[in-house]
């Protein structure tokens, strides 16, 4: 649960991932040390580590921002309605720290149909070990 105040929070992320995971932000497009990431591993919560997506569901969706097709655990993640900026979406949510992550649209490729399209601020890796 969320119980850092936003001093605690800014001083545990850096400004950019504060404004972003904490604040509702957006990255520029592009800008990401993940979008082009495609080492074998898990994406976790930047904020709090619950795992967020595994590497073989990720894609290059072209948007600028990373892509999965599915989430490793759909309950690790909470789903909000979003009216900001003139449009309707999908925001996605971290379930255990509320942190944005992004938003999801229903452009995916199969199996899924489903881009979940997330901040790679917001994102921490780990690699699988080779063994």
């Amino acid at each position: 649960m969320n119980t850092k105040t936003d001093a605690e929070w800014l001083a545990h992320l850096g400004p950019e991932a504060f404004r972003v995971a904490r604040q509702s932000g957006t990255e520029r497009p592009f800008s990401g040390q993940y979008n082009g990431h495609y080492d074998v591993g898990t994406y976790t919560c930047i904020c709090c580590g619950l795992p967020l997506f595994k590497s073989d569901s990720k894609f290059n969706s072209g948007c600028g921002w990373p892509s999965f097709f599915e989430p490793l655990e759909a309950a690790h993640l909470v789903e909000v309605a979003d009216t900001t900026h003139g449009m309707v979406r999908t925001e996605i949510r971290c379930k255990e720290c509320d942190a944005h992550l992004g938003h999801v649209f229903n452009d995916g490729p199969p199996p899924t149909g489903i881009r979940y399209c997330i901040n790679s601020v917001c994102l921490d890796f780990e690699a699988q070990s080779a063994g």
